[in-house]
């Protein structure tokens, strides 16, 4: 069934879909919801009177000296900074480490865990930012996956943003990560081969054409905010290249800024749509050393998924998720939410 069939129908019938990307079902329960227009988080993650003198954050303006070390800022050689890129003081992987297998299914701990502080300000969080600025972090996410590019040892990188206690953010700060494996993730290989199949079958990338008018929230020059047509959770969204392009990292100056500006708009919806939920972001851009064959299909995007439910047994046990929320009604909702950014 189509985007635009399933939007026609004239009752809402629970349907499992396949998403093709991520290779998994999606049960939609609209008897499990209340109207898509009513979800809200019940804990807002900004505090309505944020305090912006925040002495004892190291992310802040003065305390660099309370961090790890540093990788890069912007701009260079100056102490008024606007971004930050340094390493994480309690990484998930060492890179200090030897990249080596130490026996059968286990490998030593190496790695890369990078943090980048995206404003020197407490309290201003990433859609505050102006979407020049928000383009300056895309360009400095940019310009760090570069630098891994060239370690030789690494083959996957992921770039993802926490926001909020209960979506793994443990410090306040606004803030997002950046983590460097030697090897691909199982999820990762399970992605570009559910792609595979679908250009197999089709000919065609399955996220060139993955957008339709029922599924599109927004879109700039470069690119389209979506509701994915499977998607797993309520109000989850991809923000998808026009053009095929299968690394993050290629991108230019103006499309990062064009990216910035539209993610900025879209944080901002969800925002101010479901009361500042707390949620995650993802790039999903393709390992290193992808085969020439795999270009093809392998197509980069972010995925961001606000925490608005909790992931249960079914969930866990079958890899089949519920979602409470058609994709067409929360890409209908987040297209009518009225926002002027700057």
């Amino acid at each position: 069934m189509t985007a635009s069939s399933a939007s026609s129908a004239s009752t809402r019938q629970p349907e499992i879909r396949k998403d093709a990307v991520f290779n998994r079902l999606v049960i939609f329960s609209p008897a499990r919801s209340r109207r898509p227009s009513d979800f809200k988080s019940h804990s807002p993650t900004k505090s309505p009177n944020p305090n912006p003198k925040h002495l004892s954050c190291p992310f802040c303006l003065g305390r660099e000296h309370d961090c790890a070390p540093e990788i890069f800022r912007i701009p260079r050689d100056t102490d008024d900074w606007k971004i930050r890129v340094i390493e994480n003081l309690y990484p998930a992987v060492r890179r200090d480490l030897e990249p080596s297998s130490c026996c059968e299914g286990v490998v030593t701990g190496f790695g890369f865990h990078d943090v980048v502080i995206e404003t020197p300000v407490h309290g201003i969080h990433l859609p505050d930012l102006s979407q020049a600025e928000v383009g300056e972090v895309v360009l400095a996410y940019k310009e760090r996956v570069c630098q891994l590019a060239r370690n030789g040892l690494l083959e996957y990188v992921q770039v993802f943003k926490n926001y909020g206690a209960s979506a793994g953010a443990s410090m306040t700060h606004s803030h997002s990560q950046i983590i460097g494996l030697p090897l691909v993730p199982p999820t990762v290989s399970s992605r570009l081969d559910s792609l595979k199949e679908v250009f197999d079958k089709s000919g065609k990338c399955g996220l060139c054409e993955a957008s339709s008018e029922d599924i599109l929230i927004n879109e700039s020059n470069y690119f389209l905010a979506i509701v994915p047509f499977a998607a797993s959770f309520p109000f989850e969204v991809w923000i998808v290249p026009r053009e095929h392009a299968s690394y993050f990292h290629d991108l230019n100056e103006q499309k990062a800024m064009d990216f910035g500006g539209l993610l900025k708009l879209i944080l901002t919806k969800l925002s101010k749509q479901l009361n500042d939920p707390p949620y995650n972001f993802m790039i999903h851009s393709s390992p290193f050393h992808l085969p020439p064959s795999h270009l093809p299909f392998a197509h980069w995007f972010m995925q961001i998924v606000p925490q608005l439910n909790v992931v249960g047994g079914f969930e866990i046990g079958s890899g089949c998720y519920i979602n409470p929320v058609f994709p067409e009604d929360a890409a209908k909702v987040l297209r009518e939410v009225n926002c002027t950014i700057n």
